[in-house]
């Protein structure tokens, strides 16, 4: 699916973003890479490593609140990976309308300008987070699937399908909790701040969801939401994973956070077939889409069914987390 096309990645700077192109340059061929985002400085940086005298790769400093720079930068463009968000929780809760601005109508400014320059497909990359929001930046990633979702109905004759894909907590990802516990381990504190003893987190890795989002490319059809099967952790076992003589300040839950995430509600299990590495859940209104009948032919899930973290058949052990946390800071024995 990707070689050969003109793929665009919005927020294309970001700690996912640079992951899907370097899987994308090195082992699917595409006939070119435009990274968009309005961060000049880290595309200067990704432009060392990527010179495009070398590489099929071009750079676009934009916002995509600005519709008219999305109509130039999607000339065209086979597939657009939309990224770009406003994610940081407390902050939205504070700047209310700039989340509104870039995760709601930015969205909107996408579908406008991928259906009127004939892109192919948009997968929209989305979070547990927009499950039952609790929190501005949840509620802005549920209208924006919502929004993606519905674009379908009114493509016209141009074709475009919009399809999205949801997960959890990015492993190691720039801020995630192993980063910032990692850093307390460096500096030599010996008290972890835990907001909640019961917290349980769904983790995936940025090579699992580069290539997870690479077969929902390939898969899409237009409707769907994909949801990979992944593991949850308890937060006290990546504590003792880390830190096994650390001590506990409890601090209580943040504004706007969960004990436990889920990434596939009670409600949406309804429309939810499960297959062997994700589950797909398919509109629940009423326009037609007679390609989305091919996931009927999948197992759907049972009733009462919901996708939680604390309740996820896979949960990892101590001893599983401290192998993948080698990965970022191999002396953790």
């Amino acid at each position: 699916m990707l070689k050969g096309k003109t793929i665009l990645i919005t927020g294309g700077t970001g700690s996912f973003g640079k992951a899907f192109l370097e899987e994308i340059i090195l082992n699917h061929s595409p006939k070119k890479v435009i990274i968009f985002s309005r961060d000049e400085y880290k595309q200067h940086l990704l432009s060392k490593k990527y010179p495009p005298s070398l590489y099929p790769i071009r750079f676009f400093i934009g916002d995509i609140r600005d519709k008219d720079r999305l109509y130039r930068a999607f000339e065209g463009v086979d597939i657009v990976v939309h990224t770009a968000a406003l994610k940081h929780v407390p902050l939205c809760e504070y700047n209310p309308i700039e989340a509104v601005n870039t995760n709601i109508l930015g969205a909107q400014n996408i579908i406008n300008a991928a259906i009127d320059k004939g892109v192919k497909k948009v997968i929209a990359i989305s979070t547990d987070k927009a499950v039952n929001p609790i929190n501005l930046y949840g509620a802005t990633k549920l209208v924006m699937e919502k929004l993606l979702i519905a674009a379908n109905a009114y493509v016209g004759t141009k074709n475009t399908l919009f399809s999205v894909v949801r997960y959890g907590n990015v492993i190691g990802s720039r801020g995630s909790v192993v980063e910032y516990f990692l850093s307390l381990k460096k500096e030599g504190i010996k008290e972890f701040p835990i907001t909640d003893i019961r917290m349980t987190r769904f983790w995936i890795t940025l090579k699992q969801a580069v290539n997870f989002v690479i077969e929902a490319i390939d898969e899409a059809v237009g409707g769907e939401i994909f949801v990979p099967k992944i593991p949850s952790m308890k937060l006290m076992d990546l504590v003792k994973a880390i830190e096994p003589e650390c001590k506990i300040k409890i601090i209580g839950i943040r504004p706007g956070e969960k004990i436990h995430e889920t990434l596939i509600s009670e409600d949406e299990a309804r429309n939810t077939y499960i297959y062997k590495n994700r589950f797909v859940i398919l509109p629940q209104f009423g326009w037609k889409n007679h390609k989305l009948e091919k996931y009927k032919k999948g197992k759907k899930v049972e009733d009462g069914f919901i996708y939680r973290s604390d309740v996820n058949p896979d949960i990892l052990t101590i001893s599983e987390l401290k192998k993948i946390i080698q990965k970022f800071q191999p002396q953790i024995s």
